[in-house]
Order: C-alpha cells, then sequence, then structure tokens
C-alpha cells in the first residue's frame, strides 16, 4: 500500500532503525561538510586545503580540480585552458567516470543542501507538482550555454552558476548571492519538485554524461521484496531512474543504470523491506 509522501521514511524508521534508514544521508552531509570546510580552513584560519571554488581549486597547492563545464565554455570561446587547469579537468572527469553516477551531485554539490530542504519541506507541507518541466531541459540548457559562451566570447554559465555563487557566499560572505540561492530553492518548493537538480541544471547534466558508464550503481536486490509503498520514489530526486530495475520486466536489469541518478543512496535508506543496496555495473544478478 503507497504511502503518503508526507511520511516517507517513517516505515524504514520504525523497522530498521533512525540510522539503517539515514546511513547514506549522513554520510553524504558529512562528505559536503568536510570539503566545504576544506575551502573554509584557509580564510577563516590561515590553513590552505583547498584554495580557490568549486568551479576551480587546488588541493594543498599541488592538486588541481577544474570543472568540466567552466572547461568546456572556456573551449567554447576559443581560449585554451593553460596544462594546469587541463590537468584539473582530467582529474576530475577520470574520477567521476570511474567512481559512480553523478556523485558530484549527491555528495559534494553545496547546493544539494539547499534543494533537499526544499524537497523534504515540499513534502511536509503536502505541496503537490504544480509545474512540468522537462527533464531533457538541462541538456538542451547545456548545449546552449556552450553555443553562446563560442558566440560571446565570455563564460555565460559563471554569470549565473549557483554552485559556485553558494561556495564563494559560505567563504567569503553572503551578497546578491543569496538571492540567487533563494530563487533555486522556491523553485523547487513551489514550482517544480526537484526543479533544479532533476530538470535545469547543466552542470548535473555535464555529470551525467561523463558519469554513464561509471562503477558504482543502485541495484535492486530482490524485485519480490517490494511492497508497493513508494517511500523510494517520493525521496528520490530522479525517481523516473528506478522504474525499470524495481518493476521492469525479467530480462531487464536490476541495475540503476540511466545517467540521471545521482548515487545519493536515500532509495536504500527508506526502503523498509532492503529491496536496494550499492553494488557494481557489472553484477547484474539477484539473489
Amino acid at each position: 500500500m503507497a504511502n503518503s509522501p508526507k511520511y516517507a521514511g517513517k516505515e524504514a524508521r520504525e523497522k530498521l532503525g533512525w540510522w539503517q534508514a539515514n546511513r547514506f544521508l549522513f554520510w553524504r552531509r558529512l562528505s559536503q561538510l568536510a570539503i566545504l570546510s576544506m575551502f573554509l580552513s584557509g580564510p577563516w584560519f590561515g590553513v590552505w586545503i583547498l584554495k580557490g571554488n568549486y568551479s576551480g581549486s587546488m588541493l594543498f597547492d599541488v592538486i588541481p580540480f577544474t570543472d568540466p563545464l567552466m572547461a568546456m565554455e572556456s573551449l567554447a570561446t576559443g581560449y585554451l585552458p593553460n596544462f594546469t587547469s587541463v590537468l584539473g579537468v582530467i582529474i576530475i572527469v577520470a574520477f567521476y567516470a570511474l567512481v559512480g553516477s553523478k556523485v558530484f551531485c549527491g555528495w559534494v554539490c553545496p547546493l544539494n543542501v539547499v534543494t533537499d530542504c526544499a524537497a523534504w519541506l515540499r513534502r511536509k507541507l503536502g505541496i503537490r507538482q504544480t509545474a512540468k518541466i522537462p527533464r531533457n531541459l538541462r541538456y538542451g540548457i547545456l548545449l546552449m550555454i556552450l553555443i553562446g559562451s563560442a558566440l560571446t566570447g565570455i563564460l555565460l554559465w559563471e554569470w549565473l552558476n549557483p554552485v559556485a555563487a553558494l561556495g564563494r557566499a559560505l567563504i567569503y560572505g553572503f551578497g546578491a548571492t543569496l538571492w540567487l540561492v533563494l530563487a533555486v530553492f522556491l523553485l523547487d518548493l513551489l514550482v517544480a519538485e526537484h526543479g533544479w537538480c532533476g530538470h535545469i541544471c547543466p552542470i548535473g547534466a555535464a555529470y551525467g554524461i561523463i558519469g554513464a558508464k561509471s562503477l558504482i550503481r543502485v541495484k535492486v536486490i530482490d524485485r519480490d521484496r517490494c511492497d508497493n509503498c513508494m517511500d523510494c520514489y517520493n525521496v528520490c530526486p530522479e525517481p523516473q531512474v528506478l522504474r525499470s530495475p524495481l518493476h521492469g520486466k525479467k530480462d531487464e536489469s536490476l541495475l540503476v543504470l540511466s545517467k540521471d541518478c545521482i548515487s545519493c543512496g536515500r532509495c536504500i535508506d527508506v526502503c523498509p523491506e532492503n529491496v536496494f543496496q550499492f553494488s557494481t555495473r557489472f553484477n547484474h544478478s539477484g539473489e
């Protein structure tokens, strides 16, 4: 029997305990906080671990990290990034292409906390879907950003990028950035469920393409365990990715292979029947 979105995860907490029903959420928040702390340690305490922001940074002034979308914008403008930036892109692309689908979105991005809060509040207030936005729109926006950067010769996305803006604001203080973050929060709360991450964000689109063949995947252990409570669908920011593994035909994979999955593990957390687990893309068989 389907549960109300308002109570998603309640049955898992009662049956499995708080930790079992929130463990991946806890580790994600710890990961996001740890990365933010590495950025903050320099400006706040003079100990520079990560110098820069979420668009480009240096780990201990040695290892570069470069946002792939920013690098693509730079190439579109006709500017060839320097060796350090290119190396930073290679490191980031290699890591996220190997590890898991859109791990940046679920485990690193600071804006994910904002959108998760909006989704939680939306469920608690019982706000129903108020707008339909095509999920493929984000890929169109990604393409338009690259074309626009090529035509204008400027990094268009960096003028509006709320991820980098929130990171800078948390490090250096809020200014006009507050309104941009608030707009994303209100979009997700009042206009479209998971509107930003699930439909619009071009950064997520880029990481989806990068991690399309990545190793770590959510897997349905046994479809027969599912009692159709719908809690996994209610908490998943990309619920469409669960349909085929959970309710597909016998010959369809039990793995969530969609590039849109953000590897957050919330479906694993909130399932009282332990239907899901993390696995590898090579493990297609059930129990």
